[in-house]
């Protein structure tokens, strides 16, 4: 394949596509074995002959799978978001406002605190030696631990809804901020701060106008993780609290009756969120690129083609 070839659309869609068809066919597999006992049993319990054809026909199409088939899922997610009005217990896109919108808030929250906190690092050594070794721990804890406490503690004083969901997302979502920013904010070289410095600019002035654009592409990457770290933390916290409302309301329902199918269509509802929203920030950081004169990222240059 020549260089041309490997940057043109159809060169990098037969890689993804050959992965995609690679992930299908070991699904299938896994399905077929999964299901391959609990077919059988159905079977002979329905007087039927257990051949091997009828057997494998019957593990694509199991009631409660151990592992769904592939169109199955497929099946369950066109029904539940599709076939379902907006407002129904049953849509998935109802659901997934609901995380979606906790999901933002503590993004939101998060993100803002990360941002000052490095800031404040960076800027104060005194900051730097007493609060990050605590930025680091906080992260050590395990959030099924951490989430039913803090949203025990919030409805005591009487907090409830999206904000208990929103702190444990924005708990999640802090921390990367913080890192990238901290590694962004200290990416201009000493040279270039003294010479700011020889300009008599104030710490305001290099944190605008030299920190600040030196520390975007950090931000950005940061920030990209804060998301799905934040939707994470969103699900994480409607498990505990029995919602009844959010796709970790789905997945505990799903667990509750035994439908693993409405667990795996809510897991994949979950996954295209978390997608979207990264590609939210991809686009908001290709937008901020072109605003500041950048060149987009991916574009080779016409000589190195």
């Amino acid at each position: 394949m020549t260089r041309k070839a490997a940057f043109s659309p159809h060169g990098r869609a037969l890689p993804v596509m050959g992965v995609v068809l690679a992930l299908l066919a070991g699904w299938y597999l896994a399905a077929l074995f999964g299901n391959w006992n609990g077919a059988t049993d159905a079977l002979v319990r329905a007087g039927a002959a257990p051949g091997a054809e009828k057997i494998a026909a019957a593990t694509m199409a199991q009631e409660r799978p151990v592992v769904p088939a592939p169109h199955q899922v497929v099946s369950e997610l066109w029904r539940s978001i599709v076939g379902m009005p907006l407002g129904s217990k049953r849509s998935l896109l109802t659901h997934a406002w609901v995380t979606l919108s906790a999901t933002l808030m503590g993004f939101a929250i998060g993100s803002l605190l990360g941002i000052a906190l490095a800031v404040a690092i960076v800027h104060l050594r005194s900051v730097e030696a007493s609060l990050m070794p605590w930025i680091v721990a906080s992260q050590t804890v395990p959030i099924l631990a951490v989430a039913p406490i803090i949203i025990v503690a919030l409805g005591a004083a009487g907090l409830t809804g999206l904000l208990p969901k929103a702190v444990i997302a924005a708990y999640l979502c802090f921390f990367p901020v913080t890192v990238g920013m901290v590694k962004g904010l200290n990416a201009p070289d000493r040279i270039q701060r003294d010479l700011m410095r020889t300009y008599s600019a104030s710490r305001g002035q290099i944190l605008a106008r030299l920190r600040w654009p030196a520390a975007l592409p950090y931000l950005f990457a940061s920030l990209k993780i804060a998301v799905a770290a934040s939707l994470v933390g969103t699900i994480v916290a409607e498990l505990p609290t029995g919602a009844q409302a959010g796709l970790g309301a789905r997945l505990l329902a799903g667990s509750y009756y035994g439908q693993t199918i409405q667990i795996w269509a809510a897991l994949f509802a979950a996954a295209a969120l978390s997608a979207l929203l990264v590609q939210g920030i991809g686009l908001a950081e290709a937008a901020t690129a072109r605003a500041l004169g950048a060149r987009p990222a991916g574009r080779v240059p016409r000589s190195a083609r």
